[in-house]
């Protein structure tokens, strides 16, 4: 049985944020630049998974691996040239900004083309056989950026520019992405949203980013009526919402549309200590879910899943999460004891706040 993958390249790891925001508020008037990283997406929560998978059980169970850049025509699947041309100019002259909360430093275009090089081959590889799943450990993140406009610490849309190489290289019908970052994935939407050969699916907390943004009402349109779901849940939800909403809405539109590739959008900033985010997620969430998409994927894509990291802030919670799921990718134990458990498992809602999640979900199932 071939093994479960986790690509990751430490250039990602390089590209710098810091400097002209303050976690997530541009610096000026108000504002006092930092005095430390910045920006909030730092590299350390990202850096920290792989450090703890690899002095857990599981270095010797996954393959670890790397990945070439994504190539120009990649990328143009995406991405005007015009766009991809402005973002490499300012990179080569030290870095900048493009777009709404996305700022980069010099070399960060050729960052940016080697995460997304890592979402497309961890893709490939599992539509080829070579690995039964896959981890892509991608920075920057890609889900919030749109064609011509990066936003949201995400520069190049990764998770698009894999399914769009996986449609073009395998004549693939049929792909889902399933985004549980807790952020609504605009860009992912905006590209799709008129395709009915790409589900997208969202859950994220209501109103969190892009600010205000709830997205119910929000089904597709042309010929990709029907074909984007949005799920959002209240601040403050936690573990059972998450399962609840994959029972009731997630699972059943996935079984309907019968992919025959299925790509996460994996964030890991639902988790209960998040600085961006009100969510109370913990690691058991993430690897829940993920058991759930797998036995799905298996009924209908011969178990053929990749998973493609995008945000997730709070450095000392992340990497529990991602090792959570990665025990559930390669059904095996990683030996971790996670320390963070029992205080997220303290701090769920109560039966009242349960019951009133669960009713908003029905309303978006018979919707």
């Amino acid at each position: 049985m071939p093994s479960t993958a986790f690509f990751h390249d430490e250039r990602c790891l390089w590209h710098g944020t810091s400097g002209l925001f303050s976690l997530f508020l541009p610096v000026g008037r108000w504002v006092q630049p930092p005095a430390g990283a910045g920006l909030a997406d730092s590299p350390e929560s990202k850096r920290r998974i792989l450090s703890l998978l690899q002095v857990s059980e599981l270095r010797d169970v996954l393959h670890f691996t790397s990945a070439p850049m994504a190539t120009e025509a990649d990328l143009l699947r995406v991405h005007p040239a015009s766009y991809l041309e402005n973002f490499k100019a300012m990179s080569d002259a030290n870095g900048g900004e493009l777009g709404i909360v996305a700022p980069f430093g010099p070399g960060s275009y050729e960052i940016a083309k080697q995460a997304a090089g890592l979402a497309l081959h961890a893709v490939d590889d599992v539509l080829t056989g070579k690995y039964r799943n896959a981890y892509a450990l991608c920075r920057p993140g890609g889900h919030h950026c749109l064609p011509d406009t990066p936003m949201g610490f995400c520069l190049l849309a990764n998770v698009a520019i894999a399914v769009e190489a996986a449609i073009a290289n395998h004549g693939l019908k049929r792909v889902a992405v399933l985004d549980w970052d807790v952020h609504h994935g605009n860009g992912t939407q905006h590209i799709f949203y008129e395709r009915d050969d790409v589900l997208v699916i969202s859950l994220h907390q209501e109103g969190c980013f892009p600010p205000g943004y709830s997205g119910a009402e929000d089904r597709g349109a042309g010929r990709g009526l029907g074909y984007n779901l949005n799920i959002p849940l209240l601040p403050g939800s936690g573990h059972e919402a998450y399962l609840y909403a994959m029972e009731r809405l997630v699972l059943p539109a996935l079984e309907r549309f019968a992919p025959e590739l299925i790509v996460v959008s994996s964030g890991l900033d639902a988790n209960g200590a998040d600085p961006l985010a009100r969510m109370l997620a913990h690691a058991g969430t993430f690897r829940a879910m993920t058991e759930q998409v797998m036995a799905l994927a298996e009924r209908h894509c011969q178990g053929r899943v990749a998973l493609v990291h995008e945000g997730g802030y709070a450095e000392a919670v992340v990497p529990f999460c991602g090792a959570a799921i990665m025990e559930a990718l390669s059904g095996q134990s990683s030996g971790i004891e996670d320390p963070t458990m029992h205080m997220f498992e303290a701090w769920q809602p109560n039966a009242r706040q349960v019951a009133f999640q669960r009713q908003l979900i029905d309303e978006l199932a018979g919707a």
